[in-house]
């Protein structure tokens, strides 16, 4: 199982296609991951579950394809 401490500011996450997601802004909590809203296609910040990643080497890949993550991520306040 992925430990939130594994997961760093600045690392690129990827979908399970290999596809660009986003960029980790810094952990939220414990179990969420807010993304930073530069690359964001609204220019907001989102948040996706630690549930979501697979693996983690120097980037943060996800259990989901990138389309299917964006569909389900949440806007962060």
């Amino acid at each position: 199982m992925v430990q939130a401490p594994q997961i760093k500011e600045h690392m690129e996450v990827l979908g399970s296609d290999g596809q660009h997601v986003g960029t980790v802004d810094h952990m939220e909590g414990s179990d969420k991951i807010k993304l930073t809203k530069n690359d964001a296609p609204d220019g907001k910040h989102h948040l996706i579950s630690l549930s979501l990643v697979d693996h983690v080497d120097a980037h943060v890949h996800l259990n989901k394809s990138a389309k299917d993550v964006q569909a389900q991520w949440q806007a962060a306040a």
